[in-house]
Formats: structure tokens, sequence, C-alpha cells
């Protein structure tokens, strides 16, 4: 699966104690990658700490400045201011980088990429930096593109409902928390949500804009449009925050541009698709749950179903792991994509 980064001779983890960055090593450690060099960076707080990695233990570093010096890649997943203070040290010495913030996505001329919808805009890409997309922008965007492709898109709305490990650490511990703290009869402590969210639906992740969205939102409108090459697609978003700890998911309607004959067209066509499982047979109670995607590398797609209300309409439900491909999975993907492209010139 990852043959050609190998040829990556050293790499720096930005990031290497939080959520996604622990998942980038598990990833690396389960499919037995062997990069020669390889630099674990945090923050003042996590420097110090070790990692246990291929069997050693590995020192985590402070992030400064010169954490940089013959690093080949560089892949940041820290919040963005962070990021917006050290990738540029890092593309000065040299590092090609690649960013989990949303600080670059929207950059033209730097690629987000989801590797089975776009690629091959890795082909010819000589810049320095790369991006990965929002975590749940990269499942919907897995499921549009044989759509699009195949029938044509003209409006998709979608939402989402999210885990809490998208927040980061500290919100993963505070749903933990809240958690015992109801079932003990004590009133949990609210720090990282603006509400509680042991037992409660929150509709705003992010901060709410002028046009009434949240960032979180625009997010995935705005992605999506880039990553399919559509700049001018019907997007409509509502982003959720749900009490579970791993998996986001998506309640998605598309408008297709052309009709289709039957479901299982749609059905054969996302199977068939790399990275997407199908798993659908509501009648016996067969869908996918957070349950069944963490941990897991697939996209999973379930109750998918004719629109009634308009012509060429179609429901689903997708749900992928957002530590992996929302985030650690697709990063080493890329990567795996880009280098294998350097691998023919």
């Amino acid at each position: 699966m990852f043959e050609h980064l190998e040829k990556i001779e050293s790499l720096a983890v930005v990031g290497a104690t939080g959520l996604v960055g622990k998942e980038f090593l598990e990833i690396l450690e389960d499919h037995k990658v062997a990069i020669p060099k390889l630099k674990f960076l945090a923050s003042k707080r996590s420097a110090g700490e070790r990692i246990r990695f291929q069997g050693e233990d590995r020192l985590v570093e402070e992030l400064g400045e010169g954490s940089f010096e013959g690093i080949e890649v560089a892949f940041f997943s820290v919040p963005k201011e962070v990021s917006a203070r050290y990738i540029p040290a890092a593309v000065q010495a040299g590092a090609t980088v690649i960013d989990d913030s949303n600080l670059y996505r929207m950059e033209p001329g730097v690629p987000l990429v989801v590797p089975q919808v776009n690629g091959e805009t890795l082909k010819h890409f000589e810049g320095k930096i790369l991006t990965t997309p929002n975590c749940s922008t990269t499942p919907l965007a897995m499921c549009l593109k044989p759509l699009m492709d195949n029938y044509g898109v003209a409006r998709v709305v979608a939402s989402t409902y999210q885990a809490v490990s998208g927040a980061g650490q500290s919100a993963f511990e505070e749903l933990s928390k809240q958690t015992i703290q109801l079932m003990n009869g004590n009133t949990p402590d609210v720090k990282v949500f603006p509400h509680r969210i042991a037992f409660n639906c929150l509709p705003q992740i992010g901060s709410v804009l002028e046009n009434g969205n949240t960032d979180e939102e625009e997010k995935v409108i705005r992605e999506l449009r880039k990553i399919l090459e559509a700049p001018s697609l019907k997007v409509s978003a509502t982003a959720v925050r749900v009490p579970t700890f791993c998996g986001h998911g998506l309640s998605v309607n598309v408008e297709l541009e052309n009709d289709f004959g039957s479901v299982d067209e749609i059905r054969e066509l996302l199977e068939g698709f790399p990275g997407i499982k199908v798993v659908d047979n509501p009648a016996n109670n067969i869908y996918p749950t957070n349950i069944e995607c963490v941990k897991s590398n697939f996209t999973f797609v379930g109750r998918i179903r004719r629109d009634q209300s308009v012509n060429s309409g179609i429901n689903f439900w997708v749900i992928a792991d957002n530590l992996r491909k929302g985030a650690a999975l697709n990063v080493l993907e890329t990567l795996e994509s880009l280098y294998s492209y350097r691998s023919m010139h």
C-alpha cells in the first residue's frame, strides 16, 4: 500500500503527540514503513515525552525554527497558528510540507488532495506545500466524484455528525469526563465546547460567519468545489458535533443533472470506487455506524435510496474514521501518490 513512502529519507511529524499524529505513526507502524530518519516534534508542553514506535522509545523534541534541517518531508498536524509560524521555516530548510490545518487549503497553486479523487494534481507538482482537506470533506468528496463523473451533480445538501476527536485531545477527554460526572450524578465541567457535549448535540462547529454559516460549514463547501474542480457547485452544509469519540458521519442529499436507472446502479458505482465500502441492507439492520469505521481505512456508505421529492435525487449516509481517512491516512496516501509520480520521472 505504501511502497513509495520508503523513498522518503527523512520525515518530521509536527504534533506527534496529538490524536492525528499518533494515528499517523500507528499507520506507518502497521504497514511496517521504514523511513531512515524520523523526527517527532511537539509543543514545549509535550517535549521530552517518549513515543513507542517500531520497537523503540523515541524522544519527542520541542518544535522550533531550526527543527527542519535535513528534513525531506514535514507533516504538520497542529493548530493553524502553529502551522503559520513554522511551515515557512520548514520550506526554507528545503522540506516538502503537508499540512492538516486549513491555513493553505484554498491558496491557488497549493494542491488540496484526496488521492482517489484528484490525485493527478500531484503529477507535475513541484511546489513545497500540500494540504489535506477537512475531515468531513474527504469522505463526501469520495462519494461525489463517481456521481459527478457519471451523472453530473446539480446540488448537494449535507449534514454532518462529527465526533469529538475532530476537536482534539482535550475535547476527547471532555466527553469522557462529562459522561463519568453525569453517571455519578455530578454537574459536568464545561471547558472545551460552549455547552455540555455528553448526551447532547451541538449544531455549531467553529465560529459563525456573516452569512450565517459556521467556518466549518464554509470549509466543506469551498473545499469540495476545489477538490472536484467545480467552482460553481451548489453545496449547502450543516455541521453538528455529536457525543461520539470517533467517526464523522454525513447525511447527504444529491440532486443529479441526469437521471439514473436504479438505486443498484448507484450502489455498484460507489462500491467500485477505490476506498469506498458499501454496507447497505437496512431491512436487516445493516448499515455503517461509528463502530465499523473506527480504525478502518474505508469510507463506508449505506442507506442509499432515491429521493422521491425530485426527479434525479439520491440520499445516502457516509461515515469514516476522521483521524484516519479524514486525516492521517489521507496524508500518507497523498505522499504515496506524490512519490509514485516522482518515481516515474
